[in-house]
């Protein structure tokens, strides 16, 4: 396997983030390569009470996500999987506000999501699933689990078992791989036709395995990734000039890198920072690094 998770670290709205309702804990040793992170809630979380739902930006990653929401006051289990989403949304806190809840998530890096899966990842762009549809065996041991389990750090070496179990490197293609690979080393500045002759294939037959088993397309996978790369740089190195980023990242103006970050973010940078940058005092502990 590439180890392409070593040269890629896609990133949420609010990357900095850490409560007791959201948290990241990375996986083993034997899982980095193919799952970004787990996430979610600490521990199980009281009801909101009174307090409103706050709508929280989700952007593009790349990343797909099986989702556990475990209903504590009325002892229900909902579970979904999300493909890759090509824009921003808006979630709200999950649950009644009454209600008592966790929240347990794995996140898949988009090279890797077929080799757990039994279905095609085709039709699976800005689409949400129930995760049996496409994690049957994952869906059913992980659910019989989270009852008894109330605590991520008791969960996650759980999860990890299982997924080891259920891992299948056999349904991936060593072409998209490659691609994929291709196109992280150039920041998604790789042009498809200059793609094409890196890994020897037509553009057909490299969109029909980008769509099998990835879900998009390889020059929208490209355009994300480039997205990506660009907003790690605006977190974690803000003294960058805009038009060093211009250059960097091939863009034709500041404008044309504007609006392309607004398209995938829903806000300009500035406000994109501003929002990631409260929770900076929440950052998690040495224990957690990614």
């Amino acid at each position: 396997m590439m180890k392409l998770h070593q040269i890629y670290h896609p990133i949420t709205a609010t990357p900095y983030k850490c409560t007791k309702e959201y948290m990241e804990f990375p996986p083993c040793d034997a899982l980095k390569p193919y799952i970004r992170c787990f996430w979610g809630s600490r521990e199980v979380v009281a009801g909101m009470g009174n307090r409103p739902a706050v709508p929280e930006p989700v952007i593009p990653d790349t990343c797909m996500d099986i989702i556990f929401t475990v209903n504590h006051t009325d002892h229900s289990i909902e579970s979904s999987f999300c493909g890759i989403d090509d824009r921003t949304f808006f979630t709200q806190s999950c649950g009644e506000k009454q209600n008592s809840y966790f929240i347990f998530g794995i996140r898949f890096y988009p090279w890797s999501v077929s080799m757990f899966t039994e279905d095609s990842m085709k039709n699976t762009k800005n689409a949400f699933f129930d995760a049996g549809y496409h994690f049957s065996g994952i869906k059913k041991e992980i659910t019989a689990q989270l009852f008894d389990i109330k605590d991520m750090y008791e969960l996650v070496p759980v999860a990890e078992r299982i997924l080891l179990h259920h891992f299948h490197d056999k349904f991936s293609s060593h072409i998209v791989l490659l691609a994929t690979s291709k196109i992280l080393e150039t920041k998604g500045s790789l042009r498809i036709a200059d793609l094409k002759q890196e890994v020897l294939v037509s553009s057909r037959q490299l969109e029909r395995l980008f769509l099998e088993y990835v879900g998009i397309p390889p020059k929208s996978l490209a355009a994300i990734v480039r997205y990506q790369y660009m907003w790690n740089d605006f977190v974690f190195h803000p003294d960058l000039p805009l038009v060093d980023a211009v250059y960097k990242y091939g863009y034709s103006d500041q404008a044309h890198l504007c609006r392309e970050f607004k398209k995938y973010h829903s806000m300009n940078i500035s406000e994109a920072r501003n929002h990631a940058l409260p929770n900076v005092g929440n950052i998690q502990d040495g224990s957690y690094e990614l």
